[in-house]
């Protein structure tokens, strides 16, 4: 049977009622009254109008099982935002809450950052030292199925409100990894998620290690600390900033990180369609890191402010960025409340670099590109030495090296070790210049 526009229930009726005067407050106006510019090139299709009640109706009517007007809104909004991109969202009232925690760096879960690529649910990092760091999750793992439900035609936010939940229950996923066949189970165990976003150690005299995780609002001071506290312990010949599998975070976290290695100039600006959408951030005078060699570590987990970081220091020349492409995230999301206590998580904006580059699909490429990998000691046979030989000279004795956890930190990680060794190999040639 064919219905015509006509031929609707009341609740279609009443719902077509309410959007026609819309449409109609949006109908061009007549020429002489129109004003310049764009203001009525986005006015409501009546056709489409129609048709969206037609549908309204069908689903109404015929669904095989019954269905509110509520939840047919409800999902008609989120399918309007999914649509768009893979991180517009609307938010209902846990998820929006979900977000707010997020921010904040404390809430139940497994510890995973996901988005979509190509319709698939991906893991874009696993956050340090969560049940998910610790089971073995990498990033680009696509995730089909969560709890035995196959996430072909789940949301992001559904993804992540199912993923989250209490302390201490299990959650099963189903991960695909590139270049196997079979899939990997996991079973998980929520935790607390309270995430230090940054570590710091000294690798060897002189050479610090700064790990930011996520950028979150006390990432900022947290970084400025771990540079002073170093710098007290011995004043610093090289820092390697490690961004691998940072997910990106609070947009003003990652200007301020870039600030403490940056004395001016641009470190990020935005353009999107609106005017309060396009905005700029420098860098200030004070530099607490002052002009240490830098090595900036990235790959396929870094992203969204990440790449803000490692884009503005790259673009000003301020250090080698080295490891694999980034994620390339480069949109700009508003998280706008609404009057029900709800949320809309809208992509507003595009993010660009100093020298201009979009980071949008395109991530950052390294300078140095150094793929991850363990290193290992090659055995050989037992050479001899002068100390070997019977009557050999003493010299003076050297302290005994102790192996310590950074040592063996630099052999399970060929990228850190590698970045250690550029920045020994720069300190050597700038010596020479001086």
């Amino acid at each position: 049977m064919t219905l015509s526009v006509t031929e609707v229930s009341a609740p279609a009726k009443r719902f077509l009622a309410t959007l026609l005067p819309l449409a109609l407050l949006f109908a061009p106006l007549p020429l002489a009254a129109q004003p310049t510019g764009n203001s009525v090139a986005n006015d409501l299709p009546l056709e489409e109008i129609q048709t969206f009640a037609e549908v309204f109706e069908r689903i109404k009517r015929g669904y095989v099982e019954e269905v509110d007007d509520r939840t047919l809104l409800r999902n008609a909004m989120r399918g309007m935002l999914r649509e768009l991109d893979p991180h517009s969202a609307y938010l209902d009232k846990e998820e929006y809450q979900s977000l707010r925690e997020s921010t904040q760096g404390e809430f139940g879960g497994i510890g995973i950052e996901v988005g979509t690529e190509n319709g698939q649910l991906m893991v874009i990092t696993p956050i340090d030292d969560t049940p998910a760091s610790r089971a073995g999750l990498l990033s680009r793992d696509i995730i089909i199925a969560i709890d035995g439900t196959p996430t072909d035609d789940m949301s992001l936010q559904e993804a992540v409100s199912i993923m989250r939940g209490e302390a201490g229950s299990q959650l099963q996923i189903s991960i695909l990894r590139t270049g196997e066949d079979a899939p990997r189970e996991f079973t998980l165990t929520r935790e607390i998620i309270r995430s230090e976003s940054v570590k710091h150690e000294v690798l060897e005299p002189g050479y610090g290690y700064l790990r930011i995780s996520q950028f979150q609002s006390r990432t900022t001071d947290q970084a400025r600390q771990a540079i002073e506290r170093m710098e007290r312990q011995q004043p610093l010949e090289g820092l390697i900033l490690d961004l691998r599998n940072n997910p990106g975070g609070v947009l003003q976290a990652a200007v301020g990180v870039a600030d403490l290695f940056l004395d001016g100039g641009l470190i990020v600006y935005t353009e999107g369609r609106l005017s309060d959408t396009e905005m700029s951030f420098s860098a200030t005078p004070a530099t607490p890191a002052g002009e240490v060699p830098l090595v900036v570590l990235i790959n396929s987990g870094s992203a969204s402010a990440a790449e803000i970081v490692a884009g503005a220091l790259q673009d000003q020349r301020r250090g080698v960025i080295m490891g694999t492409e980034s994620f390339g995230k480069g949109s700009v999301q508003q998280i706008m409340p609404l009057g029900n206590g709800e949320g809309l998580k809208l992509t507003t904006a595009l993010y660009y670099t100093p020298n201009g580059r979009s980071i949008q699909a395109q991530g950052i490429e390294p300078d140095v590109e150094v793929v991850r990998g363990r290193l290992e000691v090659a055995e050989s046979r037992r050479e001899v030495r002068e100390a070997d030989l019977d009557g050999h000279l003493g010299g003076q004795s050297a302290l005994p090296r102790e192996r310590s956890a950074a040592v063996q930190r630099l052999q399970d990680d060929y990228q850190l070790s590698e970045a250690l060794n550029l920045l020994k190999a720069l300190n050597v040639v700038d010596s020479r210049r001086r």
